[in-house]
């Protein structure tokens, strides 16, 4: 997760913080870390959950609201989101398509 500043940084890519996507509450993931974007509802993904909070590997990024989505990185963190997962898939597929030189 990297903090979002008022002023646009060059990260390690040459990019600024329009490459990266917000989960929620201005919390930022890199788009090419993340690994899945799943509903937290199932019975498997609320193991994943608890065993990640007991690994020290959950991230809540709620603020207090209910979680929508969880974001799955390769760093095997994972991150809890208010977001729709809709929501986020849509703005991950905006990312990568501008990325890739799409538009």
């Amino acid at each position: 997760m990297i903090p979002k500043s008022s002023s646009p940084k060059k990260g390690k890519s040459g990019g600024s913080d329009r490459h990266l996507l917000n989960i929620g509450f201005n919390c930022l993931l890199a788009p090419d870390r993340i690994v899945a974007v799943v509903p937290p509802n199932s019975a498997p993904m609320k193991r994943i959950k608890d065993e990640a909070r007991e690994d020290h590997r959950l991230v809540d990024t709620t603020h207090g609201r209910k979680t929508r989505s969880m974001v799955i990185v390769d760093s095997n963190h994972l991150f809890l989101s208010s977001i729709h997962v809709d929501t986020l898939a849509h703005r991950l597929d905006a990312l990568l398509r501008e990325d890739c030189g799409e538009d």
